[in-house]
C-alpha cells in the first residue's frame, strides 16, 4: 500500500489557526481515528473560519451526519464528511477524496470568502 503523505502533511497542521489583519480566522483541527464507516479514510477533523465576530462563516467537519444525508438512511451507509456554508448551516454532504484535496477544498473555499471580505471594502 502507497504511504500518504498528504494525511501525514494534513495531521501535522492539528491545531494550526491562521489569524487575518482584519481579525477573520480559520484553524484546523485533526487526528487519526480506527476507520469506520462514517469515517472510511481513518481520521476525524474540523476546519473552520470565523470573521472577526468570532462567528463560523464556513466549516468542513466529519462529527456527525449531515442533514440531507439523514432522511430515508434505512441503514445504507452514510459517511460524516459535510461543509457548512454559512453559521445556520446545518451541514451539506461532501465527497471526502483524500487529505490533500480536502486541505485544498478547505484553503481553497477561505481564499474565495476572504476574496469576497476584501472586495466589499
Amino acid at each position: 500500500m502507497k504511504h500518504d503523505h498528504g494525511l501525514d502533511t494534513l495531521l501535522s497542521m492539528d491545531g494550526v489557526k491562521r489569524i487575518y489583519p482584519n481579525k477573520y480566522w480559520w484553524m484546523i483541527k485533526v487526528y487519526q481515528i480506527e476507520r469506520s464507516k462514517e469515517r472510511p479514510h481513518g481520521i476525524r477533523y474540523t476546519f473552520t473560519l470565523h470573521d472577526n465576530h468570532n462567528r463560523r462563516i464556513f466549516g468542513m467537519d466529519n462529527k456527525h451526519v449531515p442533514p440531507n444525508q439523514r432522511k430515508g438512511y434505512h441503514g445504507r451507509i452514510v459517511e460524516f464528511d459535510h461543509t457548512h456554508e454559512d453559521a445556520e448551516d446545518e451541514g451539506t454532504a461532501y465527497a471526502f477524496i483524500n487529505a490533500e484535496t480536502l486541505m485544498t477544498d478547505f484553503l481553497h473555499r477561505v481564499k474565495e470568502i476572504m476574496d469576497e471580505v476584501e472586495g466589499s471594502k
